[in-house]
């Protein structure tokens, strides 16, 4: 799943805090989360425990991957509870 799109088309920060994603920003990468989408499956968790850690608050800190290892995760992410925007393309 491409974490930069929703339904093919690219996401925008009005457009996920409309649907009840929540962002947590890193230097080069925004990343946004929809607990009400999350099928908890892990992927994420597994995928990069150093970003995504569920006992930590904020669970997401974006900066503690590479913006690329980032992306690799968020897209492995099957119900569309993840997504990103990359800062250096906006």
């Amino acid at each position: 799943m491409d974490g930069s799109k929703i339904n093919n088309k690219s996401v925008n920060e009005e457009m996920l805090l409309e649907q009840g994603y929540r962002k947590y920003s890193g230097d080069g990468l925004d990343i946004y989360y929809s607990k009400d989408i999350c099928a908890h499956i892990g992927n994420c968790v597994r995928g990069n425990p150093d970003v995504f850690e569920v006992g930590r608050r904020p669970w997401i800190i974006a900066d503690n991957g590479s913006i690329e290892d980032d992306i690799r995760v968020i897209d492995t992410c099957p119900s569309g509870a993840l997504k990103y925007i990359r800062k250096d393309e906006k």
